[in-house]
């Protein structure tokens, strides 16, 4: 019963569309639309989190592949869990699913947060050294929620930092605090050779002013909610962000 649907990134400099997040959902008969931080924790209790995780990176390379074919060459950030990323099998699934599908590395992501890591520092330091290697991207996602230090940020192979949400729909003003504090994060992933992503954008006022920070990409409602896969095509046709060059 489960399904994906996909919400684009976006360049703000080059105004392309560079990648999609994958969220996971489950339509129930009886309890509508089950939202993941609901089933998530309960698979993680009964033994089911690997099954789980191998399915959304199948699927998730599958279509990834499939718009390839199509011209649509997006790379699909997968969201692993604390469970998943202390498992060491997971770098086999991440490496199966792209063989299965013969998908390129670099059309490979995957997303943890900061809490995930902080369980079991060194070996989720090892398990994303690996995925790194393989040449699969790590971003960091809710970035300012978790109180990671400067030191193990430094200790992780990421690539990409994404403001946590809270902070970017937090900012209703220039001088606002939330607004110092995505600016400061800004500049702090620039300074780390980090691209930088400003999750839950809104309305133009906060894209204008992320892309005036010099923010890298950006996602949100503003720029497109959460869509099937078979829509994802439709909407780059459509909208004012460009497919970008692969």
């Amino acid at each position: 019963d489960l399904l994906l649907h996909y919400q684009p990134k976006v360049d703000l400099h080059k105004k392309t569309v560079v990648g999609v997040e994958a969220l996971l959902r489950w339509p129930h008969a009886k309890r509508g639309m089950v939202p993941p931080g609901t089933f998530i924790p309960l698979a993680e209790k009964t033994g089911l989190m690997r099954p789980l995780t191998r399915l959304v990176l199948d699927k998730v390379a599958r279509e990834a592949r499939e718009w390839e074919k199509g011209g649509w060459p997006l790379p699909g950030a997968v969201n692993v869990s604390a469970r998943s990323l202390h498992d060491p099998l997971i770098v086999d699934d991440v490496a199966d699913a792209r063989r299965l599908h013969d998908l390129a590395p670099a059309r490979r992501q995957i997303e943890i947060t900061e809490s995930s890591v902080k369980a079991d520092e060194n070996r989720a330091v090892e398990t994303l050294s690996a995925l790194s290697g393989k040449g699969v991207g790590i971003s960091i996602d809710d970035f300012g929620i978790g109180y990671t230090s400067l030191r193990l940020l430094r200790r992780l192979p990421v690539s990409e930092l994404k403001i946590d949400r809270s902070f970017v729909m937090g900012m209703n003003g220039e001088a606002g605090e939330d607004t110092a504090i995505v600016r400061s994060t800004n500049d702090l992933g620039h300074n780390l050779g980090l691209t930088v992503v400003a999750e839950g954008v809104e309305d133009e006022w906060t894209l204008d002013l992320l892309s005036a920070f010099g923010c890298d990409l950006a996602q949100g409602y503003h720029i497109a909610r959460p869509m099937p896969p078979s829509e994802l095509p439709g909407w780059i046709a459509q909208s004012d962000w460009k497919m970008a060059e692969c």
